[in-house]
């Protein structure tokens, strides 16, 4: 029987194999989030190493107990592309935390805006997009932001994945914390 059928017998169904696992390349480098499960297979089978677990915390079969994971360390190096964040409505609005980025509110429905119109040869681009509701985004209208008297909260960036690792979990371990630059 494979090891982690017996780990799910003994925990049950109760989702304890699902909570969010930090993934670091081979030189601590942040890559990607996983579930338990998935961290334990990579573990069990050596390809990854344990920095850090939840205190006190186990997952007991009927003849192993492993610390319950939080952060693995993956045993070689993988040469990834560089990461780009794919440009969309989905994801200006992640990198906005789903807020206005003129009044602040998040409680409404959200547009993007283009802080230089496409009109005046405003470009698709990362730092020309920003969320909006709806009543700013009609009160800006065709303009810039100065010439409608209304101010940007944050200036627009080029997110990058270590952003959206951070927006993926809602609450961040504090081990995990080094490791995504939140110090």
């Amino acid at each position: 029987m494979p090891v982690f059928s017996k780990f799910e017998k003994t925990i049950g169904s109760n989702g304890k194999l699902s909570r969010k696992v930090l993934v670091l390349n081979n030189n601590y480098e942040p890559l990607s989030i996983c579930n338990v499960k998935k961290a334990l297979i990579l573990l069990y089978l050596g390809k990854a190493e344990l920095i850090a677990a939840c205190d006190g915390k186990f997952l007991h079969s009927v003849s192993t107990k492993m610390p319950y994971p939080s952060i693995v360390r993956l045993a070689t190096y993988v040469h990834v592309p560089h990461k780009t964040i794919v440009l969309s409505r989905k994801n200006v609005l992640r990198r906005d935390g789903h807020r206005c980025q003129y009044c602040g509110r998040a409680d409404v429905t959200l547009t993007v805006d283009h802080i230089i119109p496409r009109s005046r040869g405003g470009k698709e681009t990362w730092d020309n997009l920003v969320a909006a509701c709806v009543y700013c985004n009609n009160k800006k209208g065709d303009r810039t932001p100065s010439e409608a008297n209304m101010k940007l909260l944050r200036k627009p960036i080029r997110p990058n994945h270590v952003m959206f690792i951070r927006h993926f979990v809602n609450v961040v371990d504090e081990e995990w914390k080094p490791y995504l630059f939140m110090n």
